[in-house]
């Protein structure tokens, strides 16, 4: 039978446990606890965060959901796994060290009060056009059938989630616009935007659903399920979804990937999907997957941007931490160097975030990549050993964050670091990134205080901080 539990019941007991830095085994009852020093007994170079409160206590994981607007503040959404709240959004100003509540994500797509599961989550990060940041909301409450995650089931009294909406936010007025929900009535897992032509790209959670919506026309189309059943398929019809669409400003083509390592463009000039022909995402150097199983990201890419200076896409494959650049019109990939954390590359295993890392993004200077990422913990020696396997994406175990900064004019690797709070404790889930004007790194990870855990904005300076 299978067991199917809320994501709302689970989060407390694993938030309050991880946060405490403490790993229970499956035979809890048997096995002592763990503890795991904090950060003030670690050895290596240290950076320290500056601890922020948005107030909202519900705030939980998040992935991507930031940006950093023409006007300099950061901007943020927390994501909800409760029922009766979903999301909210945020704003950050670097000038006076405010944080302003700029509104209800759900109330935004128009649900407040209709009794369904609300729009929990941004899984995107915001692109801004004509000072409007342009977003996507995703579902946040889920169910857990055998270990992976499904479409939450709503509970008595309750209607399902109402699928994933496109919005934008107006950073003159304050104004959210709704345009529309998302194919199947299904979450938004990643977006991207072609600035120039005014169109939004789409994927879709669970099935991997690709869709693009046309500004100007307000057209919507959908081109079907990319990778077999995606995320809502089992045995030989699963496939992880790719959580990265990166855009083609030139001619407005978008790419993405799927976890057989096919990398797809869409043709802006036929409005049409395809698999590309002469280069994969399969390389030896970022290991060997089958495509059916779940709890890796497959050989899709992680994270990726486009880089104007040269015309190429920059990216990173989550599991294996190797930095790569993808020239499309040749096409050509070459992978560049590993970029996971100097004590990850020295254990030679992989990061414990099942899917690899998000936060991976270029700085304000236009050369240099800033990566946040995992680094093993040692107990008397010892690596710190998380789960075995996961059916979804989730940590496996603690690790220390590290930042990583790589220079694409000099080649130059460098770890920073890890990042720690002024009390010790360690950053958890981390899985979003916005580089300020002034070289200054945001992230939304998990924070303890006075016995209770929420995911909230947290901030340290780079090495571009001015």
């Amino acid at each position: 039978m299978n067991r199917i539990l809320s994501a709302h019941t689970l989060f407390p007991l694993t938030a309050a446990l991880l946060g405490a830095g403490v790993l229970i085994s499956a035979a809890q009852d048997a096995a002592p606890r763990l503890v795991v020093p904090d950060g003030k007994a670690y050895k290596g170079r240290k950076i320290i965060a500056r601890v922020y409160d948005s107030h909202f206590a519900l705030g939980h994981d998040s992935y991507n959901s930031m940006g950093t607007g023409s006007d300099g503040k950061i901007y943020y959404v927390l994501s909800s796994e409760n029922i009766d709240q979903g999301a909210k959004m945020f704003c950050f100003d670097p000038k006076t060290q405010q944080i302003k509540e700029v509104g209800d994500v759900t109330e935004a797509c128009g649900e407040k009060g209709s009794k369904a599961i609300p729009q929990g989550k941004s899984h995107v990060n915001f692109v801004e056009m004509d000072h409007k940041l342009y977003f996507a909301t995703h579902v946040g409450v889920y169910s857990y059938v055998d270990g992976k995650e499904t479409m939450g089931i709503p509970p008595a009294g309750y209607k399902p989630y109402p699928g994933g909406h496109l919005l934008s936010y107006d950073l003159k007025t304050g104004k959210f616009e709704d345009y529309g929900i998302c194919p199947e009535r299904e979450g938004v897992l990643t977006m991207n935007m072609d600035t120039r032509r005014g169109r939004l790209f789409a994927l879709t959670w669970p099935s991997g659903i690709f869709y693009r919506y046309d500004l100007a026309t307000r057209n919507q189309k959908s081109f079907g399920k990319m990778c077999a059943e995606g995320e809502n398929g089992t045995g030989p019809a699963y496939r992880t979804v790719c959580r990265s669409i990166v855009v083609d400003p030139r001619d407005g083509s978008a790419y993405f990937t799927s976890s057989e390592g096919t990398i797809f463009r869409y043709d802006a000039a036929s409005d049409s999907v395809s698999a590309m022909k002469g280069e994969t995402m399969v390389k030896d150097y970022f290991g060997s997957y089958d495509p059916t199983d779940a709890g890796h990201m497959g050989y899709n890419w992680r994270q990726t941007f486009w880089r104007e200076q040269d015309n190429l896409i920059y990216g990173v494959h989550g599991n294996s931490g190797y930095l790569f650049r993808f020239d499309p019109r040749v096409p050509r990939l070459e992978v560049m160097q590993r970029i996971t954390s100097e004590p990850s590359k020295r254990s030679g295993m992989f990061d414990q975030f099942s899917y690899g890392y998000l936060a991976f993004a270029l700085g304000p200077d236009g050369k240099t990549i800033h990566y946040l990422t995992g680094a093993p913990i040692y107990i008397d020696g010892q690596r710190l050993a998380g789960k075995a396997k996961t059916a979804m994406g989730e940590a496996k175990g603690l690790e220390d964050l590290h930042l990583i900064t790589y220079d694409l004019k000099t080649g130059r690797y460098t770890d920073h670091g890890a990042v720690f709070y002024p009390d010790g404790q360690r950053p958890l889930y981390v899985n979003a990134m916005a580089i300020g004007k002034d070289g200054m790194i945001y992230t939304l990870p998990r924070i303890t205080a006075n016995g209770k855990t929420r995911s909230d904005l947290i901030a340290f300076p780079g090495p571009l901080k001015k």
